[in-house]
């Protein structure tokens, strides 16, 4: 059983949905595991981790949509606004999405479906760079 970690940092650009499947795929590569978990952490609280469809690109606006429903900027709602009218709602989405993903590692490829993608789901208006712990455990 071997174990590697690392930080990864990606650049968002506001809201949004970016598709962080290739640079993780391509670092769990580099490790030369043929099987194992890979364990994604998002080191923020108001950006998430979430698998999604990465083929139409109707699905990510409506996920975004979605979420500025459930979790609406409204400065009347929420106590907290330390960071400007964005910041709770980012939270509260964080929290329904999610910060960390376990991904199967088998023949030494991830098993993620053939429509599947990791994504990094900004919450915040302005954009970010966010941190993200890799650690897999494997042979």
């Amino acid at each position: 059983m071997r174990q590697a970690t690392t930080l990864l940092s990606f650049d968002t650009h506001g809201q949004g949905l970016t598709e962080i499947t290739r640079p993780v795929c391509a670092w769990v590569r580099e490790q030369g595991m043929d099987e194992g978990l890979l364990t994604l952490f998002c080191r923020h609280t108001s950006a998430s981790l979430i698998i999604q469809e990465n083929a139409a690109p109707e699905v990510r606006t409506d996920i975004i949509d979605y979420f500025a429903r459930i979790a609406p900027e409204d400065a009347r709602a929420y106590a907290h606004d330390d960071e400007g009218p964005d910041d709770m709602p980012a939270h509260l989405r964080a929290i329904l999405t999610g910060i960390h993903l376990s991904i199967p590692l088998t023949g030494g490829r991830l098993m993620l479906g053939t429509w599947q993608g990791i994504y990094l789901f900004e919450h915040r208006r302005a954009p970010h760079r966010r941190q993200l712990a890799l650690h897999i455990a494997g042979a």
